[in-house]
């Protein structure tokens, strides 16, 4: 698959939940780009903004399998990947898979969970695979996790560990409609007389897995990685900063940036396909000193400070 045709389908997908979600392209944009790359992603955000339509329209889109799991303080870990259970007619221990056996898996609300249920995810969101009583078992291909998180309660919720929260992509917000989008949202459920929203189809899992690959022919030019790399070596000098990006956060940079190229039908990288990227890419990776985060620092500001500053490459 060439770069033009991936712009073409990503634009039909695009097109596709756009009639279920009103006026957020920039954010299911980022959202494709992540699924390109074969990433997840984090959506933290207030209740009652399409999180879940988002993860479920897409896989709707993609013409992909979907499940949802509502993390909860009992959730344990053979809730999400499956256990062995006795099956008295063959006696014998037959596997029953999870939700995680999925191409798109929505994780609600994931830091309700204790840490033992949230671990359950770290093998199959790194290594793409689930082992249960020391059998290795590959999950679908492709496979994407769309987790939430609820900014404004935090009280009965296990905050996810940083190891967790930088296998994410990316790190997303959806933000409040403005009027107009809001009375779209009235004018469709009216005219629809449903809550349910009818998406087509317009790509199946094998078609998702040639655009990933189509996305690793994308040119990135020496001076655009060495552009990557000062960015994110600029987020460990930062004086307000106690941990910076690591190693993954570039490639997430690399990754996102070629994959931004080709939705726009481009072959080759450009500076703005990085920048565009990199607040939702970094900001998750960076941890603040005490006394930056106390005054109201936050680190998708550290990462715009960073942007400003690192000169930006010409490229031919």
């Amino acid at each position: 698959m060439k770069a033009d045709e991936l712009a073409e389908a990503g634009g039909r997908i695009l097109d596709a939940v756009g009639t279920a979600i009103v006026g957020k392209r920039p954010v299911l944009e980022k959202m494709l780009l992540a699924i390109l790359c074969d990433g997840h992603v984090l959506i933290e955000d207030y209740p009652g903004l399409a999180k879940t339509l988002m993860a479920k329209s897409f896989a709707t889109a993609l013409g992909c399998g979907f499940k949802r799991v509502q993390f909860t303080p009992d959730l344990l870990p053979a809730d999400i990947t499956g256990t062995y259970i006795f099956d008295r007619k063959a006696s014998e221990f037959v596997l029953r898979k999870g939700p995680v056996f999925t191409n798109v898996l929505l994780a609600d609300e994931i830091n309700r969970a204790p840490p033992k249920t949230q671990a359950a995810l770290l093998e199959a969101m790194q290594e793409r695979q689930t082992t249960l009583e020391g059998e290795t078992h590959p999950l679908p291909s492709p496979f994407v996790v769309f987790a939430t998180q609820n900014p404004i309660e935090y009280e009965g919720t296990y905050p996810l560990p940083e190891a967790q929260i930088d296998r994410f992509l990316l790190r997303i917000d959806v933000g409040y409609p403005t009027r107009e989008q809001e009375k779209e949202v009235l004018d469709r459920r009216r005219q629809r007389g449903t809550d349910e929203v009818e998406i087509t189809a317009v790509a199946n899992p094998k078609q998702v897995l040639a655009m990933q690959g189509a996305v690793e022919d994308v040119h990135l030019d020496d001076d655009l990685e060495r552009y990557i790399v000062e960015i994110v070596a600029r987020t460990r000098e930062h004086p307000q900063v106690e941990v910076g990006a690591s190693p993954r956060g570039s490639l997430a940079l690399m990754k996102l940036g070629r994959a931004s190229a080709a939705l726009k039908g481009r072959d080759f990288v450009v500076p703005d396909d990085v920048k565009n990227v990199a607040v939702e890419a970094l900001a998750h990776r960076v941890l603040l000193k005490p006394d930056p985060w106390i005054k109201g620092v936050r680190t998708a500001g550290i990462v715009r400070e960073v942007l400003a500053a690192v000169p930006v490459p010409k490229v031919e």
